[in-house]
């Protein structure tokens, strides 16, 4: 049956508000540009880091001659059940291989988790101790008790993705006493995407759209929001810290990463990879990488990235073919050795 309200004006947003009130009607765009870019990145942070996570997992048990509870699964955990937490949930069982069984939630009201009430819980520590990623989604007055509910449970090698605005990835680093942190900061540029973004308002939904999915890459201006380089340079030296976690030796962390990304992209970069592996030791880990300065201050990738606009090409091509269901992000193998040029075995790292 047909709509009849659809189209008439007395029915929209818009008819009850004053002209000063609808000069801000543009915040209502920007939230949902927002939500919509957070979920698609969570989308490719976790298939980025699924097979990575299960092969550190595999090494462990092996070494170990023993099982462990998360048996090689990558573990999600989402702290918060509010609009954004319901919706990262969604696109993470919309749109990647993770099952329910791979998913823990701390929630104030386990009512809104649905499928998942057995995996829900009110206990921040508990979410925290057992997932390898967890997804950060409370309101900045909520984050201080929080982080003191996630600080004493979190493993050094649990990577902490944070949606809570207005707080800087430094004071998160000292609220939760941790540094694998990725937290991404958006810029906005003129105004004039509002239609874009309102097309569709049900994440899942949109992330099927190839005009929203183009607009939600984190290098990318088409819908006057970019997330810039330094989220990129973080999820990709995560990478790293994965393998040196597993203690694999920077030779071994090569091969694994450019087995990933085995399959080559039309664009590619023509460079020498002896030139940026040379000087390192090859059963030798690489160092532990803070993530908090590889978004705060200039770092060897940041800087290729940067001048490499062919490489920005194939990363947003990556990620737009995550979003469209392909399994892994393939990208070109020069990628794999540039993060790691300038750390010449050193203990750990200066940018």
């Amino acid at each position: 049956m047909e709509d009849v309200t659809n189209n008439l004006d007395s029915f929209s947003l818009e008819c009850g508000l004053s002209e000063d009130e609808k000069k801000l009607l543009h915040l209502r765009a920007r939230s949902a540009a927002l939500t919509l870019t957070g979920c698609a990145h969570a989308v490719f942070l976790c298939e980025l880091v699924t097979p990575l996570f299960t092969f550190r997992t595999s090494i462990k048990n092996h070494r170990q001659s023993v099982a462990s509870e998360k048996d090689g699964d990558l573990c999600v955990g989402i702290v918060g059940m509010g609009h954004m937490g319901k919706q990262v949930l969604l696109s993470i069982l919309k749109k990647t291989s993770i099952k329910p069984s791979q998913i823990k939630i701390s929630t104030r009201r386990p009512e809104y988790a649905g499928t998942l009430n057995n995996k829900c819980f009110f206990d921040n520590g508990r979410v925290a101790a057992w997932a390898d990623v967890v997804f950060l989604c409370c309101l900045p007055s909520h984050l201080p008790k929080v982080c003191a509910d996630l600080r004493s449970h979190l493993s050094k090698h649990s990577l902490v993705y944070s949606f809570t605005s207005a707080v800087p990835v430094s004071r998160l680093a000292q609220l939760l006493g941790h540094s694998f942190i990725v937290r991404p900061q958006s810029d906005f540029a003129a105004w004039d995407s509002t239609d874009v973004w309102l097309s569709c308002m049900h994440v899942t939904t949109a992330l099927n759209n190839p005009s929203l999915i183009r607009a939600s890459c984190p290098l990318t201006s088409d819908g006057s929001i970019s997330s810039g380089l330094n989220l990129v340079c973080a999820v990709l030296y995560s990478l790293l810290n994965i393998c040196t976690s597993a203690g694999l030796g920077s030779g071994d962390t090569i091969s694994l990463l450019n087995c990933l990304f085995k399959e080559k992209w039309s664009q590619t970069v023509d460079l020498n990879a002896k030139r940026y592996v040379l000087s390192l030791f090859p059963a030798r880990p690489f160092p532990w990488i803070s993530l908090c300065d590889a978004q705060t201050k200039e770092t060897p990738l940041l800087r290729f990235l940067s001048s490499s606009k062919s490489t920005q090409q194939c990363i947003s091509a990556a990620t737009s073919s995550t979003l469209k269901k392909f399994p892994y992000l393939r990208l070109p193998k020069i990628v794999v050795v540039v993060i790691f040029s300038d750390f010449s075995g050193n203990t750990k790292s200066h940018f």
